[in-house]
């Protein structure tokens, strides 16, 4: 093994720079003026410990330790299991996060099982729709197919700020300005029941439903602090 290699899977180095990217999430934090909107109904839900599973798009990952209220309850971040996805994993458990680890050689069924087994012991769950690996701002139908086994309520989560910019990674990461800034932190409820037995045309359906949902409250969300609205790479 390498030297580069070893200095990159070393636990040290590991948490040494989660904890750096954690405090530099803080400090963008810490320095932007924030609105919160729409996390009335989240806010009893967390209060009661009843779970949900909350969307998100990968895009807008940066200030995702602060979408949920911690304060009130449990979530369970599903991340990759790629050094990227890892790396997430570890600054999301700096800030109380629990992360489960998606790997191509966990079977669906045993991801969907553990995932359940934290929704009954009261635990939401969290997922960049599109995410590991995108296509960007294209939805998955795996938070279709976890509504459908547990009942529980769907949340998108968002956020824009005014200064910040996208990066060339294949989400365009959106990187906030880390002073003087101003941002807002959007929870919108997805209403569409998701049938038990609902059919694949059903499930696209619903898909394309909720694709729409997250791309609405972001651009709302952008628009509120006069950001420019995503559209589609070209």
């Amino acid at each position: 093994m390498s030297l580069r290699k070893k200095i990159a899977d070393s636990e040290a180095v590991l948490n040494w720079v989660a904890r750096r990217i954690a405090s530099y999430i803080r400090l963008i934090h810490r320095n932007t003026k924030w609105q919160r909107i729409g996390y009335e109904e989240l806010d009893q839900l967390a209060a009661a410990g009843e779970p949900v599973i909350v969307v998100l798009w990968h895009q807008r990952l940066a200030q995702s330790p602060y979408f949920f209220p911690l304060d009130k309850g449990r979530i369970c971040s599903i991340t990759s299991a790629a050094r990227a996805g890892s790396m997430v994993g570890r600054v999301q458990k700096l800030f109380g996060m629990d992360t489960i680890a998606m790997s191509s050689h966990k079977r669906h069924v045993a991801l969907s099982r553990e995932v359940l087994g934290k929704m009954k012991d009261g635990i939401s769950i969290g997922i960049a729709a599109d995410g590991p690996r995108g296509p960007e701002r294209v939805s998955s139908t795996v938070p279709l197919i976890w509504a459908r086994s547990s009942g529980k309520r769907v949340f998108g989560i968002t956020y824009s700020v005014r200064h910040g910019r996208e990066m060339g990674s294949w989400d365009r990461l959106l990187l906030p300005r880390p002073w003087r800034n101003e941002g807002v932190f959007l929870c919108r409820e997805w209403h569409d029941p998701v049938p038990r037995k609902a059919s694949e045309e059903e499930i696209e359906t619903l898909r394309q439903s909720l694709e729409r949902h997250m791309n609405d409250i972001t651009e709302e969300a952008d628009l509120m602090v006069g950001r420019s609205p995503w559209s589609p790479s070209t």
